[in-house]
């Protein structure tokens, strides 16, 4: 089979890639809605761009009226932003998350998730209580891309949380254990991927 995404609307191009391209890391987002509430949402075109500088990657498409997210607009007005990474005992809450609710409508509040505050120092945003790995972003620059438009949110990354259940520090080496994270990732449709087997293959010298 080969599929021609010219002949393809932009929502079937969405159904092909997400089918496609699997399994995609999931970015829950965190992000403030500049009136003492924060809002939450789930993002699956996500990846790390580059490592120097440390610099994360998110897409953000628009609501059904045609209006930005307000992750979107929320990074783009205060700059600063958390992201986590769930693992499977938060697949329901993940998927709530992503409903569409009215500007400063929290989904903390409406999925009933505790946060906990950073050090002082890290960052003005709380992180999940209950998200194995976080990490502390700036906003780098935002690119609008395509007709609809979508924002591609770059994120520097200034602090990683890393909850020491799930890492060890030998010989000055970081070890995260995947297999503790046991973290979520995005399939096509309604679907989710659970973590599962690991594998080494050497790399060639």
């Amino acid at each position: 089979m080969i599929v021609d995404l010219s002949s393809l609307s932009p929502n079937q191009v969405y159904h092909t890639f997400t089918q496609t391209l699997i399994p995609r890391p999931v970015a829950w987002v965190l992000s403030d809605n500049g009136d003492g509430s924060h809002n939450l949402a789930p993002f699956s075109y996500f990846t790390g761009v580059s490592s120097a500088p440390p610099i994360l990657m998110i897409s953000v498409g628009k609501k059904p009226d045609g209006s930005i997210k307000d992750t979107w607009r929320n990074v783009d007005e205060r700059g600063h932003f958390v992201v986590h990474i769930a693992h499977r005992e938060l697949a329901k809450p993940v998927s709530d998350s992503a409903a569409s609710l009215p500007h400063g409508e929290s989904e903390l509040k409406q999925l009933q998730l505790e946060t906990v505050p950073f050090e002082e120092g890290i960052s003005p945003l709380p992180r999940l209580k209950d998200c194995r790995i976080a990490f502390v972003c700036e906003k780098e620059r935002i690119i609008e891309i395509g007709n609809v438009p979508q924002g591609l949110i770059f994120g520097l990354v200034r602090y990683i949380y890393i909850d020491d259940s799930v890492a060890s520090l030998e010989d000055g080496r970081l070890t995260v254990d995947a297999t503790k994270v046991d973290p979520l990732s995005r399939l096509g449709g309604i679907q989710f991927g659970l973590f599962g087997d690991v594998i080494s293959v050497p790399r060639p010298k």
